[in-house]
């Protein structure tokens, strides 16, 4: 059953406050708060609207995340938006993928902020259990934005509140200690006031174990290094905080591993046992487009379907790197990953890509229309970053780690492992969540951007992509941003 969280659209008051550019934010929301916000229904109605920008998940994930990992080498056929994604060039400050990230996510924070203002002076119309909820599923978003923000840009302009343009034109970007600290707190609170599960239409929605398991990403990624830059890693070695989150939805959550991998991704088996948390979609109301991305369109046409299914790139292709592919078939144990077959097209002419997510056959009126939902945080992450914590000295023993990494061996149909470390479980990491937008902060938060990164250039002979350095762990703000409050923001070092 698909969640009806954000196919409402909140068009009366909220997505209107949605600026071109966030520094622009107006204060709509008193007026708003006057006239709109006066039963339940309306209240949900803007709950649900502050979901809206996470459709724009999915592209950052795979645009920013899986593009600019060692999972692809990219052909062009010309100058295209994902080129100096790709290829690590510091000409990117205007690039659509980048100025969409910083405008949506902080969208999404202003449409928190706006409701959040309203529950503190309308909330009064709710019951106390429904104000407290709904403060919840609003503090659990804009956690996620403002992480989707540190991870991307770093430092970055810390809104917690409805602000006017005049004020919002004199914050400067925060340090990233103080981001961390109001995500913390807002999932902190989610974890604390989110129901275990919802049911029916509510389907979808953050749960209290969503929030632990995103806060326990939070604190993974804080204790990664700080590659001498303001970015997302701190240093902080939380892995005992992570660990600890971790295992209360290993353990005590209705969540549990799947025991067939195709199953977890089929447009029949939506919200199953292994989904935390995903960005929903539905075919003819906001039909998902990430299945069409990192897709060739000589594919589609190959199948027939025409071009408007395609990703708009032309003859570019994205193949699946050459040290993947060998990493898929020659595993170090006996037996046949079926995981390769299922989320690479390995017969392709033009070479294997990513297909993941497509089923021909459950197409919608478009490309951008695909009936399936995106999944941000599944069971076996959680089980896995539970193994990264206890390697880097949480609680627990090797054996753990390797029956952690076996487990899911096991259901691709390869052999177990003994002795697993860091450099063999992000291998293992790599071939089970391809296609899920991880494996750049994968990298990241272990420190292995810049040396895995520069020797896979090496290994698959790749030429045009540059020799990535420490700045590139982050991208640059959008100089679109920068040129609207001049002086305000200095650009991350490296790009110009």
């Amino acid at each position: 059953m698909k969640t009806k969280i954000y196919l409402t659209l909140f068009s009366a008051i909220l997505l209107l406050g949605s600026c071109e550019k966030q520094l622009n934010q107006t204060p709509e929301s008193s007026l708003a708060t006057a006239n709109f916000f006066t039963n339940n229904n309306d209240f949900l109605q803007a709950v649900n609207g502050v979901y809206a920008q996470l459709s724009n998940y999915p592209s950052q994930a795979l645009w920013l995340g899986e593009m600019r990992s060692d999972n692809l080498n990219a052909t062009s056929d010309g100058n295209r938006d994902w080129d100096g994604i790709n290829n690590f060039t510091p000409s990117i400050t205007t690039t659509g993928f980048i100025t969409t990230a910083w405008k949506a996510n902080f969208n999404g924070i202003y449409n928190a902020n706006t409701v959040l203002a309203a529950l503190e002076t309308k909330g009064s119309v709710l019951t106390a259990a429904n104000a407290t909820r709904y403060a919840a599923e609003i503090r659990f978003l804009r956690a996620f934005y403002y992480f989707s923000l540190v991870r991307t840009f770093g430092q970055v302009p810390l809104i917690s509140t409805v602000k006017s343009a005049a004020e919002v034109a004199s914050i400067p970007r925060s340090p990233v200690v103080d981001v961390y600290a109001l995500i913390e707190s807002d999932l902190q609170y989610a974890a604390a006031n989110l129901p275990a599960a919802f049911t029916g239409t509510d389907l979808g929605r953050p749960t209290s174990y969503a929030a632990k398991g995103l806060l326990g990403l939070v604190y993974l990624t804080k204790s990664g290094p700080t590659f001498g830059i303001n970015g997302p890693g701190l240093n902080s070695n939380e892995y005992d905080k992570a660990a600890a989150l971790f295992d209360a939805v290993l353990t005590g959550s209705p969540y549990s591993f799947a025991s067939n991998y195709a199953s977890i991704f089929s447009y029949t088996n939506e919200n199953n046992s292994e989904v935390v948390f995903d960005v929903q979609f539905a075919s003819s109301l906001n039909g998902a487009g990430f299945p069409s991305h990192l897709v060739p369109v000589a594919y589609w046409t190959s199948n027939g379907i025409s071009n408007s299914f395609g990703n708009g790139y032309g003859a570019s292709t994205f193949p699946v790197s050459k040290s993947l592919v060998t990493s898929y078939t020659t595993n170090t144990v006996s037996g046949t990953d079926v995981r390769y077959p299922f989320n690479v097209a390995t017969t392709y002419t033009a070479g294997p890509f990513i297909k993941k997510y497509i089923d021909v056959a459950k197409k919608g009126l478009s490309g951008r229309d695909w009936p399936i939902n995106f999944i941000v945080l599944r069971y076996t992450d959680i089980l896995l970053m539970k193994a990264e914590c206890i390697l880097h000295g949480a609680a627990g023993a090797q054996s753990d780690v390797d029956a952690a990494v076996n487990r899911v061996r096991a259901r691709a149909g390869v052999g177990a492992l003994s002795n697993v470390n860091i450099q063999t479980l992000m291998q293992e990491r790599q071939r089970e969540f391809l296609g899920e937008g991880l494996r750049w902060n994968d990298l990241v938060r272990e420190g292995l951007a810049i040396s895995q990164m520069n020797a896979w250039r090496v290994a698959d002979a790749i030429t045009k992509i540059n020799e990535i350095v420490p700045n590139y762990v982050i991208y640059p703000v959008p100089a679109a941003e920068i040129q609207t409050a001049p002086g305000l923001y200095t650009q991350n070092p490296g790009y110009n």
